[in-house]
């Protein structure tokens, strides 16, 4: 389970790292990381997966990826994060 959370983790923040901007790898990163988080507690409720095992559980990889994506989040500013959010370009004036 280690070795899949240290896959899950680290495969994503490769790839980022080489086919993105320097600046949009940790905004990019943290989205990624929630959703993988998310995914996790989905799979951990489907499975009843429960707390009071001694080994590494769904619930423990939900954990990891929240903390791992609120620790991007924080080291990232907030400008790249809009930057990441307006890649598509600018959006056209609204009229009224």
């Amino acid at each position: 389970m280690l070795t899949l959370f240290s896959l899950l983790t680290a495969l994503p923040a490769v790839l980022a790292f080489h086919l993105m901007e320097p600046a949009l790898v940790l905004p990019a990163f943290s989205v990624l990381l929630f959703v993988e988080a998310g995914f996790a507690v989905i799979a951990a409720r489907l499975l009843h997966s429960s707390g009071d095992t001694d080994d590494i559980t769904l619930w423990d990889l939900a954990g990891g990826f929240t903390l791992i994506g609120c620790a991007a989040a924080v080291f990232g500013e907030p400008d790249q994060a809009a930057l990441f959010l307006e890649q598509g370009g600018p959006r056209p004036a609204s009229r009224p």
